[in-house]
């Protein structure tokens, strides 16, 4: 269920508390990934950001794998489904720099303009998925959620279609994503025949065995 951005204030911890939230942060993880306090105050870790994407990305032609459409030394593919990858980050990180170094990782060549990151949390035995703004620090949102992913995870999207800057996107992407699309409509286009084809063949089959001539 996706909601509006809740209202939530980022509220300013002393050092101390900070370190008291990261201990207790530690000692409830499973996984050694684990967060580390600095002498300045800045504390780094690591966040898992799940990647449901539906339209196809650009990346370099030597990076890329799977189903592709090539233009030049760029090809436009689509990312597995459920794809998960860690980053490890600072806790002066903004989201914004967080999808722009989820898009490096990937040797994404697209404007982190058109991507959205958003938080998934559980409440009231509901799912509840909400954007966050360019500004906010995820890995704040992780210490103060704890390291359970079921209480707080993440989410990187595409903007929604009435929000995209379609201005930002290259012409060799746009022709790239239009023949994908036309292979996909022409794969569904084959399915759906093949499906009538066969729901004619055994409607055929019964008037058959129902009309007998004479």
């Amino acid at each position: 269920k996706d909601v509006q951005k809740e209202i939530e204030p980022h509220v300013y911890l002393s050092k101390e508390e900070v370190k008291e939230k990261i201990q207790s942060y530690n000692s409830s993880v499973t996984d050694k990934l684990k967060m580390t306090l600095n002498a300045n105050g800045i504390y780094t870790g690591f966040i898992k950001v799940q990647m449901e994407l539906c339209r196809p990305i650009t990346v370099q032609s030597s990076q890329s794998q799977g189903r592709c459409a090539h233009s030049n030394n760029e090809t436009a593919f689509y990312l597995p489904d459920g794809c998960v990858n860690t980053l490890h980050i600072s806790s002066t990180n903004t989201v914004r720099e967080v999808i722009e170094a989820l898009l490096k990782k990937f040797f994404v060549a697209d404007n982190p303009a058109k991507f959205a990151l958003y938080k998934r949390c559980h409440k009231e035995d509901q799912v509840y998925t909400c954007k966050l703004s360019d500004r906010e620090h995820p890995l704040y949102l992780r210490l103060v959620a704890g390291p359970r992913t079921e209480m707080l995870s993440f989410v990187l999207r595409e903007h929604e279609t009435g929000e995209v800057m379609w201005e930002a996107f290259t012409i060799p992407e746009l022709q790239n994503f239009l023949r994908i699309l036309d292979k996909e409509e022409n794969e569904q286009l084959q399915i759906l025949k093949k499906r009538y084809a066969a729901y004619r063949d055994k409607l055929e089959e019964a008037l058959g065995g129902v009309w007998k001539p004479g």
